[in-house]
């Protein structure tokens, strides 16, 4: 007995871990920022779940993301920085997510679970590349970037379409529905949760259009902050922020409800760097969403697991891509090869667990105008190790350990990392160049949305005729 319980220490970290099969589910908000939690720091903004959550789960305090929506969600489903799966923008057909790439949704899939998508998905609005054809058997979604955005092209959501009672495309039927879009998707989430429990694992995408502009918030969340901030946009940006932490401590009672909270990993993190809260809170960091720098990449990231995560905070360097390995892993089916990602179950399980010390992030922010020849020396960094070089638009060198407002640059102290990172930049840029399958696509895209083309078929329209969607049933 006492040499199996040695041989039991001995064992690689990822081994207690692997194929345990819980229940996945992976909130993402939308441009809420590092700064935008109380244990975070901040001195206005009360978070009481979060905190919750944040005291019950292992915090990865490094974890980066990319600079803006659509570029982030390309990492989370893929585990390959966006423009391998030639994300380059958030809108002109440059949202696409390629159909080649292997989405997280369709390995869990393959791996027995149930996977459900509630509210944004934001890479791809045409038939082919919705969700429903990328993995996820329950589908409940608004189009584009956010509720009621339109654009030329493909990128759009439902005509007219707001944060109170959205119209929401259903398994393939536009619904009406009836509150707060945040409190919407939660509790669609939920409902399906519990339909879905015992049958076999799940897996859950939540991801919030809030706290995103337009900044429409019931008037009660406005209200807790009208008198503690300078700017109406700020209380109610804040409010936004809190009914999401209202929304995070339903779907915890849920969870303990269904008696399904030991067997469920619950991950909550942010998707690029702060917006409205920057200027009341952003954790000393310089720069916020669009940026190379700090805090244009630095996300929230918190793994909750009772009875099987002990609570920590992690500072070793981790990133969006890290979490398809992460879950291929634990749902025991193999990632595919080629992706960008580690597995993090190694610092799961031990904190001090040895990581990848010399990995190099890459940011980009890929806004070069359409038509344009892609920007190599556009908005970039690279990331290694404490330090951040930041490229352009103002070139620096930071070790951002003992500096994340990016104050003292390192670069004419440092030669020979600015070398290495020059080098391995100009090597990564090669490798993409040939995956930016999306750059000529807006020549050729449709003069009608196909979400608000959809809509018009299942309601008329367009026209003074169109009939307006029913109220929830």
């Amino acid at each position: 007995m006492r040499t199996l319980l040695l041989a039991a220490l001995l064992l690689g970290s990822s081994e207690g871990l692997e194929g345990k099969r819980p229940n996945l589910i992976l909130v993402i908000t939308d441009d809420q920022g590092y700064g935008d939690v109380g244990r975070h720091g901040n001195p206005i903004l009360r978070t009481p779940n979060l905190d919750r959550l944040y005291d019950e789960s292992v915090r990865f305090d490094d974890f980066r993301v990319s600079p803006t929506c659509a570029p982030t969600r390309a990492g989370v489903f893929t585990g390959r920085h966006e423009f391998r799966s030639g994300v380059t923008h958030t809108i002109s057909e440059r949202e696409r997510l390629s159909l080649k790439a292997t989405t997280m949704a369709q390995v869990l899939k393959t791996a027995g679970y149930a996977t459900g998508i509630f509210g944004k998905w934001h890479l791809g609005d045409e038939e082919a590349y919705r969700p429903d054809k990328r993995g996820f058997d329950e589908v409940f979604i608004h189009g584009a970037g956010g509720i009621g955005q339109s654009y030329p092209g493909t990128c759009g959501d439902a005509p007219k379409n707001s944060y109170f009672d959205p119209v929401i495309l259903h398994n393939g039927v536009f619904e009406k529905t009836a509150g707060y879009c945040t409190d919407v998707f939660f509790a669609q989430a939920m409902k399906w949760i519990e339909a879905t429990k015992g049958s076999k694992p799940f897996y859950c995408h939540l991801a919030t259009n809030a706290p995103h502009e337009p900044l429409q918030v019931p008037p009660e969340y406005e209200k807790q902050y009208s008198d503690k901030v300078p700017k109406a946009e700020t209380a109610k940006y804040f409010g936004m922020v809190a009914n999401i932490d209202d929304n995070v401590g339903r779907l915890l009672s849920k969870l303990e409800a269904l008696k399904i909270e030991r067997e469920t990993l619950v991950v909550f993190m942010s998707d690029n760097g702060g917006t409205g809260g920057c200027e009341v809170w952003n954790a000393g960091m310089k720069g916020k969403k669009g940026s190379p720098d700090n805090g244009g990449t630095r996300a929230i990231s918190f793994w909750r697991w009772p009875g099987t995560l002990k609570p920590a905070t992690i500072s070793k360097l981790t990133a969006h891509v890290d979490i398809f390995p992460t879950f291929a892993a634990l749902a025991g089916a193999p990632a595919p090869a080629g992706i960008d990602g580690y597995s993090l179950l190694p610092l799961l399980e031990n904190p001090a667990a040895a990581w990848h010390e010399d990995r190099m992030l890459f940011t980009h922010l890929g806004r070069w105008p359409l038509g344009a020849p892609p920007a190599k020396n556009g908005p970039s960094s690279v990331r290694w190790r404490n330090y951040l070089w930041v490229r352009a638009p103002k070139p620096g060198l930071y070790d951002l350990a003992a500096d994340p407002g990016e104050t003292k640059d390192l670069s004419g102290a440092q030669p020979e990392t600015l070398a290495r990172l020059a080098k391995a930049y100009d090597a990564w840029w090669e490798e993409i160049l040939p995956c930016l399958e999306n750059e000529g696509a807006y020549l050729t895209a449709p003069k009608v949305n196909p979400f608000k083309a959809l809509y018009w078929k299942q309601y008329g329209g367009p026209g003074p005729n169109q009939a307006p969607p029913p109220a929830e049933k």
